[in-house]
């Protein structure tokens, strides 16, 4: 499914390189075959420049789309893929940036990419050490065990082929690679696939014409984590202002199915995960109603039992669980201006597992999977940190 373009920077000529507190860290260049710039494939014609950073928001839109968000069917789909195998998603990881420009037109990276579904058998899917989970071009990297990674195996787990005349399908007959490390800029020449992915550093491949000048750009990332987790417990309070009565509204679920979600006389749980919600109206936090989702003869696959803030999904079979129809359950308006009728600018926020980033794309679509911690803040001031929770079993 493609990510519909919420922000989008069309630029012909420009190539994106990270700097400042998003980009310009350590780590190595890339391969031994990195050579000054104006060598290699583009010899004889004018090296590029950087520009100075400019800033760009998390989880912004950079480019045309192009592909499909995920990887494709001969990428990971929870097998070893390139050495690296696909597990939860964790808080121990860094990211490197890499740009695909053809004829000078950026084209985005898909979002999802290195990201398996969940499953019955595995409800809370899995990522690879190399993972996308926006289209910034932003690719997640894992540094538990401290290991390098290459463009081949990022391009294996995407399931695209990767070569000197091919990228990602995209053919050319000429293919000019260069690498940003901390404002030095080296043209890499090299096997594409050997090329080592530069902790907070940019890649930038450039195919057909290549570019003039490269810029350098800073991201403004999401708030810090509040190292004191909130603990959550079953008949839990979480929030301190009561402003929607619990339950269903009048428009809300009242036993019909809504959005293709059953009403049944008992939960089901065949598949059973937890997300949560927090919701921040002008920096107060607002208790979510409990009994969403639990008119009085049956339980939706999707409900609230206390004012945690938890959504339970509970189901007889795997399906696409979004926030949209969480809240027409709950018979509430959710667009990106009004939140169950708290209107104002809204900023959310997805926290899978220590994975956090800003999302900007249609609220309503989002995913709840397992332990999904969603923030939507409304109003000012802006959320200082961003939450975690000690969760109650089922895990």
């Amino acid at each position: 499914m493609l990510h519909k373009i919420s922000s989008s920077i069309l630029a012909i000529g420009v190539a994106f390189a990270l700097a400042g507190c998003g980009g310009g860290g350590g780590g190595s260049s890339g391969g031994t075959s990195a050579s000054a710039p104006g060598s290699g494939s583009s010899a004889g014609s004018q090296a590029p420049t950087l520009a100075a950073a400019t800033t760009v928001a998390d989880g912004a839109t950079l480019g045309t789309e192009n592909w499909q968000a995920g990887s494709t069917s001969s990428g990971g789909t929870g097998q070893a893929v390139g050495g690296l195998n696909c597990a939860p998603a964790g808080n121990t990881y860094t990211y490197t940036h890499l740009s695909i420009y053809q004829n000078g037109t950026q084209l985005a990276l898909p979002a999802n990419i290195g990201t398996v579904q969940p499953t019955l058998t595995a409800p809370k899917g899995c990522v690879y050490p190399l993972n996308t989970v926006d289209e910034s071009g932003k690719i997640r990297m894992d540094v538990t065990s401290n290991a390098t990674y290459t463009l081949g195996q990022f391009f294996a787990v995407w399931g695209q082929p990767l070569s000197a005349t091919n990228v990602a399908g995209l053919q050319a007959s000429s293919v000019t690679v260069y690498v940003n490390n901390g404002g030095t800029l080296t043209q890499y020449t090299g096997d594409l696939g050997s090329l080592v992915l530069p902790p907070k550093g940019e890649v930038t491949i450039m195919l057909g014409t290549p570019l003039a000048q490269i810029p350098t750009y800073t991201w403004s990332d999401p708030p810090p984590f509040d190292p004191n987790p909130i603990t959550l417990t079953f008949g839990g309070t979480v929030g301190t202002a009561v402003h929607w009565p619990d339950g269903n509204t009048a428009t809300g679920g009242t036993g019909a199915d809504v959005d293709g979600l059953t009403c049944a006389t008992g939960m089901a749980n065949t598949f059973h995960v937890h997300a949560h919600l927090a919701i921040v109206y002008n920096g107060v936090w607002m208790q979510l109603p409990q009994n969403i989702g639990i008119p009085q003869s049956c339980y939706y696959e999707m409900h609230t039992h206390d004012h945690t803030g938890i959504i339970h999904v509970e189901a007889f079979s795997l399906k696409t669980f979004t926030l949209g129809q969480f809240f027409d359950i709950w018979g509430e308006p959710l667009t990106n201006s009004n939140v169950a009728g708290l209107t104002g600018d809204i900023v959310a926020y997805i926290n899978d597992n220590g994975e956090a980033r800003r999302y900007m794309g249609d609220l309503r679509a989002i995913q709840l999977i397992s332990h999904r911690d969603i923030t939507l803040q409304i109003g000012t001031p802006a959320v200082g940190t961003l939450a975690t929770y000690s969760w109650y079993e089922p895990q």
